[in-house]
């Protein structure tokens, strides 16, 4: 605000085509005469009289203390000060100054490919022309803002600005709305937009139908499903044996996989394969047939994900799935061994026991027939003679003499 000794104004602000009003006030008044004149010191109001003839300038108040008048219409052209007088003695004089915005006329979004592959990086540039001031660009991908670079053209009084984005697209980019937003103090929510169209890999899954998360056993059915989604939608899609042929007794349609029974040669690694036209990707399901009279769940699915191609694959985590389910079918083998020693050890335990039991019933001095009565005798010749069988049980036997 630009103050005299007696007359006050404001600075107005005012976007192209509006209108703008300016007030020449006097704080004390003395009935003086107040005048506005237009940057180029024309008289515009003299009191409640116009001498231009411009029929965009209309009086909105007059009285002895203000001159409003309002200028519709506003253009660059009518950018510059005002002056209001008072015609005292000496005479005041203060100015206002019309400050022209001019919004965008025009934004627009070029990219460079309608359509990308996912892993390339594109380029897109926004471009906001004839704007007073310049114009601030911002982008946005979805609720994500992102940083562009700006550059700033300037024509006569006018500025256009371009603003280039490089953006590294993936699946996850497809149907996501690019944003270009418009700061500027003439207009208010100004954007345009355009959508990403993003051509990807297929992704792949295998799911088990039967038996639905159990045990496969010996004689019983597998089936499995395949189910691949990409852009475009993949048009080949095949099963396969890793590292092995395919057993005849397995049958294949479109999709789905069955083999009606199991047995333990049909072991190994079931591949799903999907190609579209921008690559090759695939998901593993690796079969363990277990014994009818399993009944423990295998510790690690027999499922393996590879979403991507088989370039992007991180062997280590395949590994660990592999050796996680051999882990599983090790530590059943190792129950059932561990059982058969326990029992043998068992019984091993029991059979010394008994042993040591008999022989200590059995432990002591053993005596022959002879040998009885000889603890009395004096003698050896004696103890034999008293001994069970000796000499004194002779006396029984009789002798005959022919």
């Amino acid at each position: 605000m630009s103050d005299g000794q007696n007359l006050v104004t404001e600075d107005v602000t005012v976007v192209e085509g509006d209108v703008a009003t300016i007030s020449c006030r006097v704080k004390n008044s003395d009935d003086s005469v107040i005048q506005l004149l237009n940057p180029n010191r024309q008289t515009i109001y003299f009191r409640d009289f116009r001498p231009l003839k411009d029929s965009r300038f209309q009086l909105v108040n007059f009285s002895n203390s203000e001159l409003r008048v309002s200028l519709t219409n506003v253009s660059i052209s009518d950018e510059g000060r005002y002056f209001c007088q008072l015609y005292t003695d000496p005479p005041q004089e203060i100015y206002t100054t019309i400050t022209v915005l001019v919004p965008p006329r025009n934004l627009v979004i070029d990219i460079e490919k309608e359509t990308a592959v996912e892993g390339e990086e594109i380029e897109l540039n926004c471009t906001a022309m004839a704007s007073r001031p310049a114009t601030t660009i911002r982008w946005f991908k979805g609720n994500k803002e992102l940083t562009g670079k700006s550059e700033v053209e300037r024509w006569s009084d006018m500025y256009t600005v371009t603003s280039q984005l490089l953006l590294r697209v993936g699946r996850e980019d497809d149907g996501v709305p690019v944003i270009c937003l418009v700061d500027h103090p003439a207009v208010k929510d100004l954007q345009t937009q355009r959508y990403l169209e993003v051509m990807y890999k297929p992704q792949v899954r295998v799911s088990q139908n039967y038996p639905l998360q159990g045990l496969t056993r010996e004689g019983e059915p597998l089936e499995l499903t395949c189910t691949a989604f990409g852009k475009p939608q993949p048009t080949d899609m095949r099963w396969l044996r890793v590292d092995d042929e395919m057993p005849q007794h397995v049958v294949v349609s479109g999709s789905n996989l069955l083999i009606s029974n199991l047995n333990k040669t049909d072991n190994g690694t079931y591949r799903c394969e999907a190609s579209n036209a921008v690559g090759k990707s695939h998901a593993d399901y690796m079969l363990f047939v277990y014994d009818t009279t399993a009944t423990t769940e295998p510790a690690v699915h027999g499922f393996t994900q590879l979403p991507n191609s088989a370039e992007e694959l991180d062997y280590g985590d395949l590994s660990d799935s592999r050796a996680g389910e051999e882990g599983a079918i090790r530590s059943v083998d190792h129950a059932v061994v561990g059982g058969v020693v326990a029992v043998v050890v068992f019984a091993m335990l029991c059979l010394l026991i008994i042993l040591g039991r008999y022989f200590a019933r059995h432990k002591g001095t053993y005596f022959t027939h002879e040998a009885k009565g000889a603890d009395d005798a004096a003698d050896a010749d004696t103890a034999i003679i008293n001994a069970e069988g000796g000499q004194n049980n002779s006396e029984e036997k009789k002798e005959y003499f022919i």
